[in-house]
């Protein structure tokens, strides 16, 4: 049953990650729930297939690939920081170049924030996160598990280019993105300290929170 449940985690897990999304669906979900109700479904739903998963995971049949040690710990804990800075500078700021953007028409190529650096500051934080926790967990269930997200995040980011070119037009994209600045120059410097904070927040309550929802602590 560890296997079967695991299995069918990850079924409901891209099953719920598809089909909300397809044009004629999500269209008529908007006309129903309107943008904010989809939204607010759409994320819950995710949160709770995505706990599933993971809960599943951890109750899978133990197959070892590689022993564990202390330091791998590290890992995770020093790139969660990097990927909790990229959510919250990425998420719902001006981006016409990925996903997670709001306000896109108000984007500033002089002024691109974290995009100057990242052009997928979420699908990076993403790809992070699940690289670095396949590091300290070397059993086949969670290899599966963070690995799949990892090379989805990081084939997303190419998926994402080439639609935003085909939206966009080649023309419009090649030049937008050659007209970024390279220096992360943020629309505020106040809103980016606060963006900051927020992700030490986030940060910390991970943390918290990690040793309580999945009963394994995060510190060395």
């Amino acid at each position: 049953m560890g296997w079967a449940n695991f299995a069918a985690a990850f079924a409901a897990f891209f099953l719920s990650h598809s089909i909300p999304l397809r044009p004629p669906v999500k269209a008529r979900l908007v006309e129903v729930l309107g943008r904010g109700g989809f939204t607010l479904a759409y994320s819950v739903l995710s949160l709770g297939v995505l706990t599933w998963l993971i809960v599943a995971a951890g109750n899978a049949p133990y197959v070892g690939l590689w022993p564990r040690a202390a330091w791998q710990n590290w890992v995770p804990l020093i790139a969660m920081g990097a990927a909790c800075a990229l959510l919250c500078l990425g998420v719902a700021r001006p981006n016409p170049l990925s996903f997670g953007g709001a306000r896109n028409d108000r984007f500033d190529p002089e002024r691109p924030g974290i995009v100057a650096w990242v052009r997928h500051p979420l699908l990076v934080a993403a790809a992070l996160w699940a690289g670095a926790h396949l590091v300290p967990n070397g059993d086949l269930a969670h290899v599966i598990l963070f690995g799949v997200f990892a090379f989805f995040a990081l084939m997303g980011m190419r998926l994402v280019d080439r639609r935003k070119r085909r939206e966009l037009g080649a023309a419009k994209w090649q030049a937008l993105t050659t007209q970024i600045a390279p220096v992360p120059r943020p629309v505020s410097w106040t809103g980016a300290a606060l963006r900051l904070g927020i992700a030490v927040l986030l940060y910390a309550a991970l943390l918290g929170l990690h040793p309580v929802v999945l009963g394994v602590s995060p510190l060395p």
